[in-house]
């Protein structure tokens, strides 16, 4: 699930959005009010329910070959998403939702797209579906662990880029 030509992604577990407003996150500490969405590349972060601690991990242009074959491994392609176990069964049955947005109403903001007024929905929301499926396709390594904190501290000290969401969620 990725978007197409001059489009971007909202990913959603509520199917009933037909407006976006701009608003600013509860956890947040930006005071400007945005409606946020993501690319092609940044898409994968969101393939997982909302609430669920996600520690990901990716070759960039400064990784070294070790850091890359010490988190990643070697010959098992360029990016890692990490997962609790505590997360597998919300996984398989989240229902979760894509809505296709006009990119043209969004400019870059950190690894995402703001908009700052309001955005209606290409079309209806896609159910994304098999989430496991997608990573397979898109040839990103999955792995489930007891505990994202060891795997997340490797990661924040290596050469690999990296992005962490919702990890407040993780098990202590």
């Amino acid at each position: 699930m990725r978007p197409a030509a001059g489009e971007v992604l909202h990913f959603s577990e509520d199917p009933t959005i037909e407006i976006f407003r701009p608003h600013i996150a509860k956890t947040g500490d930006k005071v400007t009010p945005y409606v946020w969405a993501v690319g092609h590349d940044r898409a994968p972060d969101y393939w997982f329910p909302r609430q669920c601690p996600r520690a990901m991990a990716w070759v960039g242009p400064a990784t070294t070959s070790a850091d890359r074959e010490r988190i990643i491994g070697p010959g098992t392609g360029t990016r890692v998403h990490a997962v609790e176990y505590g997360w597998l069964d919300a996984m398989r049955t989240v229902e979760l939702y894509a809505y296709r947005l006009p990119a043209a109403d969004f400019v870059e903001h950190d690894a995402a797209v703001v908009a700052t007024s309001e955005v209606r929905p290409l079309g209806p929301p896609e159910l994304v579906g098999d989430l496991f499926g997608l990573h397979d396709e898109a040839g990103i390594q999955l792995r489930v662990l007891p505990r994202l904190h060891d795997f997340w501290a490797a990661v924040v000290a290596s050469t690999l880029e990296f992005s962490g969401i919702r990890l407040r969620n993780a098990r202590p």
